[in-house]
């Protein structure tokens, strides 16, 4: 009878260990973005200079209350994103807009793990540029300055609608990039 009570409880402390199943977390998973094809129209306007930009993507004149003139959004609805450009005329203040720029793109060092700097000059155009990739968890992953050093400056940050995560918006980002260089590589100016 003992050994009938020693095994029966034996069996009972397997069960109890064997109904014990493990938890694994499961990753978190980021949707499925379905990318558009590249495909680019001209801008023209009235406005001093013309670019090409993604048929994907809107271009609004900015409405702000501190927007000045000839300020764009370039929309990117479906990626829920939007490209600022501002522009100024140089006026004897081009190391000034300049240095602007750069402080404006290295104040995401907080967030940043690394801030790239890709150097742009389209003879052709008379463009010279500065593209800032900025990495990590930053409010603005892409940044840039384009000037023809004599009359014309623009500046441009794209941004999205979303908190910060690298990890979600890298595929967007990277994307995106191309659409920048490509709007860089293809400014013109109106003199």
């Amino acid at each position: 009878m003992n050994r009938g009570k020693v095994l029966a409880l034996l069996v009972l402390v397997l069960f109890s260990f064997a109904c014990k199943q493990k938890h694994t977390p499961k990753p978190r998973g980021y949707f499925r973005i379905d990318f558009p094809e590249k495909e680019y129209v001209n801008f023209k306007s009235t406005y001093p200079y013309t670019f090409e930009y993604a048929t994907y993507s809107t271009v609004v004149p900015d409405t702000s209350k501190n927007a000045e003139s000839y300020w764009l959004n370039l929309m990117f609805p479906q990626l829920n994103g939007q490209l600022h450009l501002s522009y100024k005329a140089i006026d004897n203040n081009l190391n000034e807009l300049i240095e602007d720029s750069r402080k404006l793109a290295y104040k995401h060092t907080v967030k940043a793990d690394a801030i790239n700097e890709r150097m742009f000059y389209n003879s052709d155009n008379r463009v010279t540029g500065i593209l800032y990739e900025i990495k990590g968890n930053a409010a603005s992953p892409l940044q840039f300055l384009a000037t023809d050093s004599l009359n014309h400056f623009i500046r441009g940050s794209l941004y999205f609608n979303a908190v910060p995560n690298q990890d979600s918006l890298a595929p967007v980002v990277n994307f995106v990039y191309d659409d920048v260089v490509h709007l860089m590589e293809t400014i013109r100016w109106d003199n």
